[in-house]
């Protein structure tokens, strides 16, 4: 039977023998630098996927909710907050099933199809590339395109790029200038397939090696202004999932051997928290044997990454190749009551505890790591946002995002900590995690997540040999580790100010339990 764990006032008192602070000494080596922490960990998923882009992002321009040309103007600006660095469009799944000309024209010729994959619901092929395009510019982010290798061609892929790149010298471009927009696009990264060793084509990775290097060479971007340097499309093939080391090591392979025809220049990862399948652990009104389970699952990721890292070293010991883990987050049981395959579920202060611990990862493995996309954007999965018709509400794992912002484009610094333990049960877990940083302005941050949900940890900081005057930053935390923001109570789980204590250059700061702060260190 599994335990509720909450906690009111009558079980705080209950509980105020076990709840003595425990100390934590971490040490910040603040004189050596690592490898830069890179934006793009923090990248969105948009797949068409339940109610994810219809009502999510996508209304129509003659809905009563706010919108810029059928977009959610609630939506956009949330995501304008949190600097969203890239969003990845059409899937997921759906992407080897897409097949763009069915999306572009006037939206009352446009051919509406089965989403076969989420829940048999009918796509209706109004929010197409030049609506999501348009998406991205409201946003002021770059565009992730994941192209059909699935089931589509090699030419249908080419015709999409030059339709979004091209200018109108060619016919794509016309055509795409008769759609409304003159301009080339910009297509930062595109995805060479999608999990094609599952729902995309469920190949062998010498296969898919093949077909890739075909995908790489021929789906050209034509825009003049990504020719060159830092702005040119970054092409990403698909890698492994979990910790099958099958396809790491036969695209790196194939990568190391390449000549002057085909490139890429990324590797996917997708790796959800999942401790069963199919997903079942419920998103609410949980018990602590879930929480821990599901904290002791994300966890995996530190070890996943480095065995990934190590095979694509071998291949690639200067690390031109990035990894991307373009699909990662706490998968759980659809919400009772909503359609079946529209995996939509609650978001708790847990979820936003699994989200910094895996920022925290990705920023540790910074050398190799250099994009992410949590799974995913709106209503769907740990989604950052959740809406219902005209309401939006804000998730506790956006508040994280919100939070990390100083991480973007960061200085990772090396930090020393014994971690402690949180146990319950059989598992056994660090207690405490944390990670400093510069910023872009050299200010020193330093992450600190306390895991154990019934123990606050006095955190001590010493900052090696520079004299700190200041510690103040953010804390996010509530009154039990399953609390969720609804519609009606949307502050649930919100950021408050936490503030340090400085005494002879050293901080020392009380960290509550199940917490994840972000506290900046001022000289």
């Amino acid at each position: 039977m599994r335990r509720i764990f909450t906690i009111g006032a009558a079980a705080l008192c209950a509980l105020a023998t076990q709840a003595i602070a425990q100390d934590t000494r971490v040490t910040i080596e603040a004189s050596r630098g690592g490898s830069t922490i890179d934006r793009n960990i923090f990248g969105q998923f948009a797949e068409h996927l339940g109610t994810g882009i219809y009502d999510g992002v996508w209304v129509g321009p003659d809905s009563a909710i706010p919108n810029v040309r059928g977009i959610r103007t609630d939506v956009v600006e949330a995501l304008k907050a949190i600097r969203v660095p890239n969003v990845r469009w059409p899937g997921g799944c759906f992407a080897d099933e897409y097949h763009w000309k069915n999306g572009i024209g006037a939206p009352s010729a446009r051919r509406a199809t089965v989403n076969a994959n989420w829940g048999g619901a009918i796509e209706p092929n109004t929010f197409g590339t030049d609506e999501f395009m348009d998406f991205v510019d409201q946003v002021g982010t770059e565009a992730y395109i994941s192209i059909n290798v699935g089931s589509g061609t090699f030419e249908e892929a080419s015709e999409w790029l030059a339709y979004m790149t091209a200018d109108q010298r060619s016919a794509a471009g016309k055509e795409r200038a008769a759609n409304g927009h003159s301009a080339s696009y910009r297509i930062k990264y595109l995805g060479l397939g999608n999990e094609t060793w599952g729902c995309g084509g469920n190949m062998r990775p010498e296969h898919y090696t093949d077909l890739m290097k075909r995908f790489a060479r021929f789906t050209r971007n034509y825009n003049p202004a990504q020719q060159s340097g830092a702005d040119v499309m970054q092409r990403i093939a698909v890698g492994p999932t979990d910790d099958d080391p099958a396809y790491t090591e036969a695209v790196m392979k194939a990568w190391s051997e390449r000549d002057w025809s085909w490139s890429i220049e990324g590797l996917s990862l997708h790796s959800y928290t999942v401790p069963q399948w199919p997903p079942s652990l419920p998103s609410t009104n949980f018990g602590e044997d879930d929480y821990a389970l599901i904290l002791s699952t994300t966890l995996k990721m530190d070890g996943r990454l480095a065995k990934h890292s190590a095979i694509m070293d071998k291949y690639d010991p200067e690390k031109k190749v990035p990894l991307f883990v373009d699909e990662w987050g706490v998968w759980l049981a659809e919400t009772p009551g909503t359609p079946q395959g529209f995996l939509q579920q609650q978001n708790s202060l847990r979820d936003a505890i699994l989200a910094g611990l895996n920022f925290n990862i990705f920023a540790r493995h910074a050398e190799r790591v250099r994009g992410a996309n949590i799974a995913q954007m709106v209503n769907v999965l740990q989604s950052l946002i959740l809406t219902d018709g005209a309401k939006m509400v804000l998730t506790p794992t956006y508040w994280i995002h919100k939070m990390y912002l100083p991480m973007q484009d960061a200085t990772f610094i090396p930090v020393r900590f014994d971690p402690g333990s949180y146990r319950h049960g059989d598992i056994v877990l660090p207690a405490v995690d944390a990670v400093a940083m510069r910023d872009t302005s050299g200010r020193l941050w330093l992450s600190l997540i306390n895991l154990d949900p019934r123990q606050d940890r006095a955190i001590a900081i010493d900052a090696a040999g520079l004299d700190l005057k200041r510690a103040g930053g953010e804390v996010l935390t509530a009154p039990n580790v399953n609390s969720i923001n609804t519609f009606d109570a949307p502050d649930t789980v919100a950021p408050k100010p936490i503030s340090g204590t400085v005494r002879d250059g050293k901080v020392t700061i009380n960290l509550p339990a199940k917490s994840v702060a972000m506290i900046a260190l001022d000289q």
